[in-house]
């Protein structure tokens, strides 16, 4: 992919155009106080894998609804005192896969609680979480975008984003963890979730990671990209154009540029130049509504692989000054 987006020294300087749905904070404030109610305590079982430096237990914890989401925490063999906690979210498609997948953050010394993802897991990892749809999703396209669109109460990245939230309270209640060095961190859908967590429950996290996120500046996103998974609402809009205002007004609150400004710890994000999948102008809508500390690291000639293992050393370096 070409370089395609706004220039660089624009992009520095970008805010999104689109305000914050009305009652966005009670929409959030209402849907978490209702997840914490449903809650159950959370259950870690020991996992027998071949691994010798890092034990291994498979988690479930209670998300969207008091939904069951399962996890696994992987944790330095031997190790003493309590933990920093990097808790890691996914990618599009992809699910939790094996402890054997998520060694990066244990080998750096970090108890690591990585969130599997409801209904996705069928695409490049396998998953093992359900998604209950609660209130049946109507007409989509195939995928995530679209499932529950016709309202925020109904929209599957309510659920997945309560899930996060969730996965980071529970996380900063596990035995042998230090609560108060908890990092958020994952990649595209990932990273969305990373920001998603740490705007909805901000005295919870001590840094985020998020690099090349997801799902910013959806408005715009989706006139610029001809990427998959944005594509999946340009398609529903093609069959469902007199959607296209109730569609937006849903995605709008599941736009992490309205959750990023919410973020009070320390931030690093990464983007991509040439990234058609999550566009550079939508990551920099995002990191420039972060008020607090922050940086970004810019990949000229990256697509949406991102940085790959130097943003790597990168989140790990980061991590390491505002978190160990």
């Amino acid at each position: 992919m070409a370089l395609f987006d706004l220039p660089l020294p624009d992009l520095r300087t970008y805010r999104t155009s689109n305000p914050e749905p009305d009652g966005f904070g009670d929409f959030w404030t209402r849907t978490l106080d209702e997840a914490r109610a449903a809650a159950k305590p959370v259950d870690l079982v020991e996992e027998r894998t071949p691994l010798r430096g890092v034990i291994s237990y498979d988690v479930t914890f209670t998300g969207f609804a008091g939904q069951p989401v399962k996890a696994w925490l992987n944790v330095p063999a031997g190790a003493s005192g309590p933990l920093p906690i990097a808790v890691e979210f996914i990618g599009y498609g992809g699910g939790r896969g094996l402890p054997v997948d998520w060694l990066l953050w244990s080998a750096a010394g970090y108890a690591h609680l990585v969130m599997d993802t409801r209904g996705q897991g069928g695409g490049w990892r396998g998953g093992d979480t359900p998604d209950q749809d609660v209130d049946g999703a109507g007409p989509s396209t195939p995928g995530q975008m679209t499932r529950g669109v016709r309202s925020p109460e109904t929209h599957y990245y309510r659920r997945l984003f309560t899930d996060a939230a969730r996965a980071v309270e529970t996380a900063a209640e596990l035995p042998g963890v230090d609560a108060s060095r908890l990092v958020t961190t994952g990649k595209s859908q990932g990273g969305a979730l990373s920001i998603a967590a740490a705007g909805l429950v901000p005295d919870r996290v001590t840094a985020v990671v998020a690099g090349v996120p997801f799902l910013c500046d959806i408005r715009r996103a989706v006139t610029i990209s001809d990427s998959f998974p944005f594509q999946e609402i340009v398609q529903f809009l093609r069959a469902n154009p007199e959607r296209a205002a109730r569609t937006f007004a849903t995605l709008d609150h599941f736009d992490v540029v309205n959750l990023a400004r919410r973020i009070t710890a320390p931030a690093l994000f990464s983007t991509a130049l040439m990234d058609a999948v999550c566009p550079p102008s939508g990551v920099f809508a995002a990191f420039n509504e972060v008020t607090g500390p922050k940086d970004i690291e810019v990949y000229e000639w990256d697509g949406h692989d991102g940085g790959r293992s130097f943003f790597d050393v990168k989140a790990l370096e980061f991590a390491a000054a505002h978190v160990r």
